[in-house]
């Protein structure tokens, strides 16, 4: 049997195996500055290798740096040994829910979720800190390792972070923000599907450092849009001109993303049998598109002028002949040549030579003598601009909905409700997993179950929050809340009931999932000596005490959920407990962290799981120890044995 690892995995040892695999003659050994022997890459070997030119630290090249952005990578790639413990009593229906809520260092939670959720989120929304001279910000300690979890001067947390107020006199302060934003985007980015996209708002501080971190993290090629809310049309009087719009960055993972296109108001004037229509031009505008990359939507239509409806639209066909011998081929305004947006075969498909009105293709003469070539589109849905002027989208919308729903402000300058669900439905499918990992007031959520409401989605949710205090004296305070994660959790309970109230009489309304899983950050299940055993090994004390490598406060229910990383399960998967054993997704997995003989062995290994997972220190003896691997043998040889 095989001990689980209970950790992240460490980044730059994972690249090193795989650059050392194809490279193996580049792999050496040096002395580091402290006389260590450690792994070094020959660089003049990689060189020849790939047969390319590297530019060395003295060379000029196009760049984008800052102080500690070295740090910053190590930090991305760093592992962590941390745990995300449940907490049933702030969660709503936890047994069933598919949504999560965690509390805790966004980027030690992002490097745990980063194997169980590496390219499983469709959408990532973030709404960080604008940096505008009062906000307060992450300071990651680049001086220590992150598992540590020291806390020195009382204004760091359990995971050696703290938040401190980045003045704008600060001699750091775009270097201490970079540092912040950098390594959490180097880790969301693994989180992303193929097809996923991430948004991103901030405001004139930091839009242009943003999008250079954003080029290098996701490839300048993936960058899709700067789209511009106005979110206060009388303007905020920071200097001499009033700044009336934010900016919302959209990245993609990749060049596999097909957004949702938003529905739009059509009153048809024309129709036929087959309904409404307006005509469009048939010619593609894309400047990209000619003959020489699209040959197969370069052809000519022949128009027929005798043939035409009342309105002057006449009939086409794509053969030639003496009825037909007007030549159109496409070419753009300028008189360059451009082609079609549809292919021969689907032109083809859609005239009708003898019913001229419900022909699909027809060709009308402009008023400088060319024809155009048109169809007739009934197009009820259009692609989203890139200035989202409506009045929803201001922020004073955000701050009514949240005055909604606790009858007071208890959040400062809230994302509108609307921002949020047309992001999520411009890139989600109806069961996707969106993540934000700045959730705040948590409007992210509220805007998931909202759109699922409305359309029947089945889309799931997982917000991420550090437990900042909320100010002495807040209105926030003053209520009773603590913390903003309080603010944010409280807020998707409200919201979720009033959904529902809302909609009591929707058919299906009563599936509509508004609860959520609370997990929170916190140091591992696991005694240091399960780590670092050399150390204690060295000591002239009595072990016993570590004859079990678990911590005394943690429960089984936290060792389940630390296995359920380990072995990349959501988080969200279904548990059922029978006595001391769980059952994650029926079968998939069985744990069982109680006493365990070989009856018990037995009658799981008979269930043949996928998964089985025990404590080390709990089989009752040596025999059941022994007996474990060959009962497995036995009925389930294929199942995969893990302890703690």
């Amino acid at each position: 049997m095989d001990k689980l690892k209970m950790c992240t995995p460490n980044l730059a040892d994972e690249k090193f195996t795989a650059l050392a695999s194809m490279f193996p003659n580049a792999v050496t050994e040096t002395i580091d500055e402290n006389g260590v022997v450690v792994r070094a890459i020959d660089a003049d070997v990689l060189v020849q290798e790939i047969n390319t030119h590297v530019v060395s630290s003295k060379e000029e090249r196009y760049q984008f740096t800052w102080p500690d952005k070295k740090k910053s990578v190590l930090l991305a790639n760093g592992p962590i040994a941390a745990a995300l413990r449940p907490c049933r009593e702030e969660s709503v229906d936890f047994d069933n829910t598919e949504n999560l809520y965690i509390e805790g260092d966004n980027l030690d939670v992002l490097k745990l979720l980063r194997e169980t959720y590496l390219n499983r989120v469709k959408m990532i929304y973030i709404d960080p800190p604008y940096n505008t001279g009062k906000d307060f910000i992450y300071e990651d300690d680049f001086t220590e390792e992150t598992g540590e979890f020291l806390r020195r001067d009382g204004q760091y947390d359990e995971q050696g972070n703290r938040l401190t107020p980045n003045l704008d006199s600060n001699g750091r302060f775009h270097t201490d923000w970079l540092n912040m934003i950098y390594p959490r985007l180097r880790v969301a980015r693994d989180l992303l599907t193929d097809d996923g996209v991430i948004f991103i708002s901030i405001d004139d501080n930091e839009v242009e450092n943003l999008k250079k971190v954003c080029n290098e993290v996701f490839g300048e090629a993936n960058f899709e849009a700067t789209i511009i809310p106005i979110v206060n049309p009388g303007g905020r009087d920071y200097k001499q001109i009033a700044i009336t719009n934010e900016y919302l960055l959209m990245y993609s993972k990749n060049s596999n993303l097909e957004l949702n296109e938003l529905s739009k108001d059509v009153n048809f004037t024309q129709s036929d049998s087959l309904g409404g229509f307006e005509y469009r031009e048939l010619r593609n505008r894309n400047p990209k598109f000619h003959s020489g990359n699209r040959p197969n939507l370069f052809y000519a239509f022949y128009v027929n002028p005798n043939i035409s409806t009342a309105d002057g639209y006449c009939a086409v066909s794509l053969d030639k002949s003496d009825e037909y011998s007007v030549e159109v081929r496409p070419y753009n305004s300028q008189g360059a040549e451009s082609v079609w947006r549809w292919g021969k075969l689907k032109a083809n498909e859609n005239i009708k030579l003898g019913d001229l009105d419900n022909s699909q293709i027809l060709a009308k003469m402009k008023s400088d003598g060319r024809w155009n070539v048109y169809e007739k589109a009934r197009i009820t849905t259009q692609k989203a601009k890139s200035i989202w002027a409506e009045t929803e989208m201001r922020t004073e919308n955000g701050t009514r909905e949240i005055r909604a729903l606790f009858g007071s402000t208890y959040f400062d300058h809230p994302k509108p409700l609307a921002l949020l669900k047309r992001c999520v439905y411009l890139a989600t499918k109806n069961d996707s997993i969106i993540l934000d990992f700045f959730s705040g007031s948590a409007t992210t959520a509220h805007a998931v179950m909202q759109l699922n409401a409305e359309d029947g989605g089945k889309r799931k949710f997982i917000m991420v929050q550090l437990p900042e205090v909320c100010p002495e004296g807040s209105e926030a305070s003053k209520a009773g809340y603590k913390t903003i994660c309080e603010i944010g959790k409280e807020r998707i309970r409200r919201a979720g009931k009033k959904i529902k109230e809302e909609n009591k009489d929707k058919s299906g309304i009563e599936n509509l999932d508004i609860g959520f899983r609370v997990l929170k950050l916190d140091s591992s299940n696991m005694k240091d000596v399960y780590y670092t055993p050399e150390e204690y090994a060295q000591m002239n004390f009595n072990l016993e005490g570590f004859m079990d490598n678990i911590k005394p406060d943690r429960t089984e229910e936290d060792l389940l959920f630390q296995v359920m990383l380990d072995l990349g399960i959501p988080l969200s998967a279904k548990i059922r407990q029978d006595g001391e054993t769980f059952y994650v997704n029926d079968n998939y997995l069985i744990a069982c962290f109680g006493r365990v003989d070989t009856d018990l062995i037995t009658e799981i290994a008979k269930k043949k799981p996928y998964y089985a997972v025990f404590r080390d220190s709990s089989f009752i003896n040596d025999s059941a120890m022994v007996n474990f691997e060959q009962v497995f043998s036995t009925y389930s040889p294929n199942t995969i044995r893990r302890v703690l």
